[in-house]
């Protein structure tokens, strides 16, 4: 078993500045976290619209909170402010590099429909469904330059009903799921406990995508890899 990690930090007196990177219903639910919670919001990025035409709902809610914005084709590490503390990444769909995560202090942490290292992928439940598989889970964990590999911050997990779909999967199971373990992120994360656990590369596993398009990635960093 891997030794999991504590790094130190202070514990925060203040609120926590946070930044989010997210879109649809899935971000405006962690946005709404953050608001209850009372967490500054440095800034959102999200899509303005989706491929419809309909306004993305965490865009929608940003402009309701007054939140800075900013496009996700329009997405830059400068973008974040400097004094945010931990960006937060739902249903984010943009390329966030080590330029992006190193404006903020802790980092980055996103959410994964699935038990990582199993599932990495942008269509984890897909798969998840497809496989038949019975149990499965979500994870919040520390982005780093290997996509879905960073260090586990949470994970919980959850049965897999015969009958559902993918979509079924996750209205019913990982969207709360994932909710509530970035509050549990979150309440670490204020009483200076930073939690990660390296994730077990002999378990890891990749699944592709279900024909959809690659996530955004900025010139800047595209330029610099």
């Amino acid at each position: 078993m891997q030794q999991t990690s504590y790094e130190g930090a202070s514990p925060v007196h203040g609120p926590l500045r946070t930044y989010l990177c997210g879109s649809r219903t899935f971000g405006a639910a962690v946005l709404d976290v953050l608001s209850r919670r009372g967490n500054h919001v440095t800034g959102v990025s999200s899509p303005t619209a989706d491929e419809r035409g309909r306004a993305d709902r965490l865009y929608t809610m940003a402009q309701e909170q007054g939140a800075p914005h900013t496009p996700t084709e329009e997405f830059r590490a400068a973008a974040i402010p400097e004094d945010t503390d931990l960006i937060l990444a739902a249903h984010a769909h943009v390329f966030i590099g080590a330029r992006a995560r190193n404006r903020a202090r802790l980092g980055c942490v996103g959410y994964h429909p699935s038990l990582l290292p199993l599932h990495r992928g942008r269509d984890a439940i897909r798969w998840t469904v497809h496989m038949r598989e019975r149990i499965t889970g979500g994870t919040v964990y520390w982005f780093t330059d290997e996509v879905d590999g960073g260090p586990i911050a949470v994970q919980d997990w959850c049965f897999v009903r015969p009958e559902w779909n993918a979509s079924d999967l996750w209205s019913n199971e990982l969207f709360p799921m994932g909710v509530r373990l970035f509050e549990r992120v979150l309440d670490d994360v204020e009483a200076g406990r930073i939690v990660k656990q390296p994730q077990d590369e002999t378990l890891a596993s990749w699944e592709p995508s279900w024909e959809r398009p690659p996530m955004e990635r900025p010139a800047e960093e595209a330029a610099s890899a």
